[in-house]
């Protein structure tokens, strides 16, 4: 709700695309450095400890958020500021969180745990928006800072009830860890990658993919809000619909287990995301863009799952925080340069260019024709790298099988 609410506040006071994509790339950057000596840290300190320190901090920057509201000094040089702050720890937790699953559950499980995480995230996306949407002129976004903190409560009392096993370190590995340079410590987990052509494969087809559906995620609402005035219930409708969308994905994840073989998982994913994006880019009414992103969403889970249980079951336990953070960091390259790209490219290239297209052409004079044009490039991109991956991609382990656990 309080980055709905932000996306808002900004967008009125901008009218930016850059204003908005700039709070992702500082969210992003600053775990670029982090995920250097992240994977290390999860490795060998408490899972629980790591994830309480985060959601406190995460806490606090969103209250600093809501007080500068309350005041009236909030700018947006400092949601860059506060976004950077919240990226670090934001990367901390989602890092710990991956790391805690093949913990807690067997591999013939992993699909299905995916799915359900997937269920938890996206069910907040169909209430958050069109509820930030409605709250956002009642309350105020210092109201919906307050309600932020009392759904971190309720996250922090759950977590200090929940037994999390200490992670099974190796002590060969830490043996050798004692004698080693600290850039090798430090690149255990991208050597790993490198030597493994399943695991490079697919950081190669997903990081492509990730890159040209970042620039589309980061132009999507501020092109919907062009395109209709600033209109804050249509951008929340949309983004609900994405949130069902993905309940549903990870609801069928979760009762089927998901894909046996992930290389068909991943394509599968790959082509459903790119079918739903463009029936968004052409898409010209808001009944049809809501469709479009209910069916984009419905199909993300099946890559991020498929994608995370290959890890799991390729991966030593030991060395799940290093290779996860290693992963993370090339997806946060991507995602940042992607992020940073994004807006600039939106309001100075392709908005002006598209107010030169022949007038006969459907969206070429409308508010926003530019991101619009944008997003469609990307769209074709992620269809050809669906495509190219089917060539790229090595046949990959079957997952899921009781054999495989007891492995």
């Amino acid at each position: 709700m309080t980055y709905f609410a932000l996306t808002l506040w900004v967008w009125q006071r901008t009218e930016s695309a850059t204003a908005i994509a700039l709070i992702m790339f500082f969210y992003q950057l600053p775990q670029i450095a982090l995920a250097l000596f992240s994977g290390l840290l999860v490795d060998r300190v408490s899972r629980k400890t790591l994830l309480l320190v985060s959601d406190i901090a995460s806490a606090c920057c969103t209250l600093s958020v809501g007080i500068l509201a309350l005041a009236q000094a909030l700018q947006v040089w400092h949601l860059y500021i506060i976004a950077a702050i919240l990226g670090c720890f934001g990367h901390l937790q989602t890092l710990t969180y991956i790391t805690v699953v093949p913990m807690l559950v067997s591999a013939e499980h992993h699909m299905r745990v995916a799915g359900m995480g997937a269920m938890a995230g996206y069910s907040v996306s169909i209430f958050a928006p069109a509820l930030a949407g409605v709250l956002y002129t009642l309350v105020g976004l210092f109201g919906i800072t307050l309600i932020d903190m009392a759904t971190f409560a309720i996250a922090a009392l759950t977590l200090l009830l929940t037994v999390i096993p200490t992670g099974p370190s190796s002590e060969q590995d830490h043996s050798s860890d004692e004698g080693a340079p600290v850039w090798q410590r430090f690149t255990v987990g991208f050597r790993y990658i490198l030597g493994h052509v399943e695991l490079r494969a697919m950081v190669i087809v997903l990081s492509a993919f990730a890159g040209l559906n970042q620039i589309g995620e980061t132009l999507y609402q501020p092109m919907i809000l062009a395109r209709t005035n600033g209109d804050a219930q249509v951008l929340g409708t949309v983004a609900a619909a994405a949130g069902i969308g993905g309940l549903i994905g990870g609801g069928i994840l979760t009762v089927s287990g998901g894909f046996r073989r992930p290389r068909r998982g991943l394509l599968v994913g790959m082509m459903g995301v790119g079918i739903g994006k463009l029936i968004f880019s052409l898409g010209q009414d808001p009944l049809v863009w809501t469709g479009a992103r209910l069916g984009t969403s419905l199909s993300e889970p099946i890559i991020f799952s498929t994608y995370t249980a290959c890890w799991y079951a390729t991966v030593p336990t030991h060395l799940h925080g290093r290779a996860f953070a290693a992963d993370h960091l090339i997806g946060l390259v991507v995602g940042a340069t992607a992020s940073l790209i994004a807006g600039p490219l939106a309001d100075y290239v392709f908005e002006p260019v598209a107010q030169r297209l022949p007038i006969g052409m459907a969206f070429a004079t409308e508010p926003g024709a530019g991101m619009t044009l944008l997003y469609g490039i990307t769209v074709v991109g992620l269809l050809l790298v669906s495509i190219i991956g089917r060539t790229l991609l090595p046949p990959l382990p079957r997952l899921g099988s009781p054999a495989e656990s007891k492995g």
